[in-house]
């Protein structure tokens, strides 16, 4: 990574599936967009067996592009059977751990101890069979016996308080690599990961696999990736699957500083290698990713949250970032502002997955990069769903502001760039400058409001030629800014086009709502007003569309999925809803009746595919 210090005066750039099962696991086939139907009629019924699709493989970096055809000539459209976005496919709950190689305890096993062992192991089993979780819908389900109640209710109680999750990550020598919890102190940090690595070894001793503990309202969620153990303790109420889900997103960060084969390689080696010494200087990467996870939806659904932006404008914007011939093994072009993706460019017939996306974003926003006093950075990551044993170049630069406040600079050097990772690293206010009502807004964490309209672009690539990608990447600012479209696209940001309220809908009632287009594999919704502009009442009411996914997908080990699900508390009413289509989830005010609901929500699919060209990246070139 290279920086290099700017010649005008400083500015923080701005930030921000259900899979369709297709004949082909190479490709992503989109299904038929047919008219909303009514939901007046639907019972709430299993979804049906749903077939389980193979994961999509690409090549890796060095061959990614070679099937391109004419240099920079490119297709202003998108194959219909390819898709921009990587579809995640549904995952039986047996399987969603998914632990790759086998992991052994470490603990040292005498032949007395066997006996409390498996006392302990009982104990822990009982905890697991006595706690009813709300996510469990059939525990708590009102089941109506007449035959003319449309949709069930759940009765569900949130949590009173939240207070701050605890992530813990531990080698499978009991090392301990991250602690979320800055206050923790060593010795509390050491009993702690002890004990972790020791319940985990007793159930790998029997050949069994630790999945959650669950204590009152709280609940302790492992995940195993070995050689890497990853715990979560949580009491907001939320379902099982939440807490997994951010455990793999914090093992893909670390994947994308730590390659997978260089992982392997190193434990081989020394099974009590200390991790920390690499990561030394990726904390802050951790920490914003565990702050986008509070409050990322796209991130909780599989998809991608895009800019609301003119068609023609992302259009245009779009056909300049193709690159010419003279750029080899170019992978990915992405342009971002708000940290929510305006267009992105790929070769031709090769899809990205969402979580390397939001890997992605998440590195070049984090405070290491935000804070820095570079405009432009390289930075080597590997993107683990792509490939998880390579890394790949990304360059960064974020754009010149339009009121020539900020130009592009040149990337520093690598040590540099390392000296502003250890400053963001040993300055906790630079990661936790997060508060509460800065989190409670739409753009996302770190993200000042008054710095919003800055656009960053990013070229990922395999090309060993850095300059020949950093000067064509100047070509391209060059370009939108000379053509106007960098000053359209800060304008339209500066106005509020890229955002809407539930009012721009005129839904009686309605108080928020997340459509994800399935075709797509993105999402909208629009910004959090009254009465979630507060961060305690938006934890609420994330967790409940939390529930819904968890309870449509069957995700916690439900006995079938759901195409309907409703959900009254005291504070609100919440309906998820999936078709072919599209999933939905909306809020409304606990007053209204369940009609009012499937009005909504039919008034919500009718407006969505009416904007659908501003809301979601349809057609994206290719190269």
């Amino acid at each position: 990574m290279s920086h290099t210090p700017r010649r005008s005066p400083s500015r923080v750039p701005s930030r921000s599936s259900t899979p369709v099962p297709g004949r082909s696991p190479a490709r992503l086939a989109p299904p038929l967009v047919r008219p909303a139907p009514s939901v007046s009629s639907l019972r709430v019924y299993s979804h049906g067996s749903s077939v389980a699709q193979s994961p999509i493989h690409v090549s890796p970096p060095d061959t990614a592009v070679s099937g391109r055809e004419g240099g920079g000539e490119s297709s202003s459209t998108s194959s219909v059977a390819e898709g921009i976005l990587v579809q995640e496919p549904d995952v039986e709950v047996d399987t969603i751990d998914g632990e790759q190689g086998n992991a052994t305890g470490l603990m040292d096993s005498p032949a007395n101890d066997e006996d409390s062992k498996k006392n302990l192991r009982d104990q822990l089993r009982r905890t697991l069979s006595k706690k009813e979780s709300f996510t469990d819908i059939s525990k708590f389900r009102q089941r109506h016996k007449e035959k003319t109640a449309a949709i069930d209710e759940v009765i569900h109680i949130p949590a009173d308080k939240y207070p701050p999750r605890q992530y813990f990550v531990l080698t499978d020598a009991g090392k301990p690599v991250f602690i979320s919890d800055r206050d923790t102190n060593s010795d509390g940090a050491t009993s702690m990961i002890g004990v972790v690595q020791a319940l985990v070894s007793i159930f790998l001793d029997d050949g069994d696999k630790l999945r959650c503990i669950n204590a009152g309202s709280t609940r302790i969620v492992f995940l195993l990736r070995p050689p890497l153990y990853y715990v979560c303790v949580s009491a907001w109420g939320e379902p099982e699957s939440v807490t997994r889900f951010h455990l793999e997103y914090l093992h893909l960060q670390i994947l994308s500083v730590v390659s997978a084969g260089q992982l392997r390689r190193m434990f081989e080696q020394r099974r009590n290698f200390d991790l920390r010494r690499l990561l030394g200087g990726a904390e802050p990467f951790l920490y914003s990713l565990l702050a986008r996870l509070e409050w990322d939806l796209a991130m909780s659904t599989s998809s991608l949250h895009c800019l609301k932006l003119d068609p023609i404008l992302r259009k245009s914007v779009a056909d300049i970032l193709v690159p010419t011939s003279k750029i080899k093994d170019m992978l990915y072009v992405i342009l971002v502002a708000q940290g929510r993706i305006i267009t992105l460019v790929r070769p031709r017939k090769h899809s990205i997955h969402p979580s390397d996306l939001h890997i992605l974003v998440n590195t070049i926003h984090s405070p290491s990069i935000l804070n820095s006093s570079a405009s432009a950075s390289w930075l080597p990551v590997c993107l683990p769903k792509f490939n998880s044993s390579a890394f790949v170049n990304a360059y960064v630069m974020f754009l010149p502001r339009t009121d020539g406040r900020d130009t592009p600079q040149t990337p520093a050097t690598p040590a540099e760039s390392e000296d502003a990772l250890a400053e963001a690293v040993s300055d906790p206010d630079t990661t936790e400058s997060r508060d509460d009502a800065s989190s409670a807004q739409s753009l996302p964490v770190g993200i000042a409001a008054t710095r919003g309209a800055e656009v960053g672009l990013v070229a990922v690539s395999a090309n060993p030629d850095l300059e020949a990608v950093r000067g064509w990447c100047e070509t391209v600012s060059q370009r939108l800014a000379s053509d106007g479209l960098l000053r359209s696209l800060s304008q339209a940001i500066m106005r509020g086009d890229t955002e809407y309220t539930v009012a721009n809908l005129g839904v009686p009632g309605l108080r928020h709502f997340v459509y994800k287009s399935r075709s797509h594999v993105q999402i909208t919704m629009p910004v959090f007003e009254e009465p979630y502009n507060s961060p305690n009442k938006k934890r609420r009411l994330i967790t409940l569309y939390q529930t819904l996914f968890d309870a449509i997908h069957a995700k916690s080990g439900q006995e079938r999925t759901l195409k309907l699900q409703y959900i009254r508390t005291s504070q609100e009413s919440v309906m998820g809803w999936i078709t072919q289509p599209f999933e939905l989830y909306l809020a409304l005010s606990p007053h209204l009746p369940k009609s009012a609901a499937v009005g909504a929500a039919n008034a919500i699919s009718r407006w969505v595919q009416k904007e659908e060209k501003r809301l979601f990246l349809r057609d994206a070139p290719v190269f």
